[in-house]
């Protein structure tokens, strides 16, 4: 059930093919996803943040997704640290949150991405319109954590991000510039989603029906977006400094959370 929610496709991206297709062959990826999160909380590092192109500013998708699974470990009894752009550490300050800048990956159980650019075939990095995206990649990190068998999680909204190597031949069938644009970086598992703050939402939402404890508890949308955008932050559709993400304004985001937040109470509720 969550996972069809957090695959609505409102924005029209193509990922809701994507999805139907990918749940076929997985159709417990959220499940699965959200048992390496309990299996493996001890020490994450989670790292997002998608500097747009031409602008080269980080989106305001990706950091709030990061804010709830890094709130969400921490209380599990876990530890999370991020990795992030300079803009995106600056805008998630505020929330008292740990970063890091230089990981040691031996030290972590488990590593998540949030709305995270990962190569292409080319080895090149690209936006959903397919511009080449400059800043420097961290995905090599996920490449070296698979190496050492650390797990990893990916979340993502259009075939470009960490995590879409898994679903590459669909990406390329169902979203427009998908031969160009898609990722061969895969992670264990991959949350699919049509906006990536709502997978990572998602993936709180299933632990805490999995785990009976309600981890998304007192999470205010509206507050936080707008803590991010003050801080520089744009919305990677539209381009600009405004209370939205991926072109869809916060009020249907508050919606989407206050759903999420009734089945979680409904479904733990003795």
């Amino acid at each position: 059930m969550i996972a069809h929610l957090i695959n609505t496709d409102i924005g029209n991206r193509g990922i809701l093919n994507v999805y139907l297709d990918y749940r076929k062959s997985n159709p417990r990826f959220l499940n699965r996803a959200s048992s390496l999160l309990l299996e493996h909380n001890d020490r994450v590092l989670i790292v997002t943040g998608f500097p747009i192109p031409p602008l080269d500013i980080c989106e305001t998708d990706g950091p709030l997704g990061a804010l709830a699974l890094y709130n969400a470990i921490e209380e599990l009894g876990g530890k999370a640290d991020i990795l992030t752009y300079n803009e995106v550490k600056e805008a998630l300050k505020p929330f008292g949150v740990r970063f890091t800048d230089a990981p040691l990956l031996k030290n972590y159980s488990l590593l998540i991405s949030v709305e995270l650019p990962g190569r292409a075939k080319d080895w090149g990095y690209y936006s959903m319109s397919g511009h080449r995206v400059k800043a420097k990649p961290f995905d090599g990190l996920f490449l070296d954590a698979r190496e050492l068998r650390i797990p990893t999680i990916g979340i993502g909204d259009g075939g470009n991000e960490v995590g879409m190597g898994i679903v590459r031949r669909l990406i390329k069938k169902h979203v427009p510039l998908g031969e160009k644009i898609a990722s061969i970086v895969e992670t264990d598992e991959l949350v699919l989603s049509a906006v990536s703050n709502w997978g990572a939402y998602g993936l709180v939402a299933q632990a805490s029906l999995d785990f009976g404890k309600n981890l998304f508890k007192g999470w205010d949308e509206r507050e936080n977006l707008e803590t991010i955008v003050k801080a520089g932050l744009i919305d990677g559709v539209l381009k600009k400094e405004t209370l939205s993400v991926d072109g869809l304004s916060v009020d249907l985001h508050e919606r989407f959370v206050e759903l999420l937040k009734e089945i979680i109470v409904d479904r733990i509720s003795p």
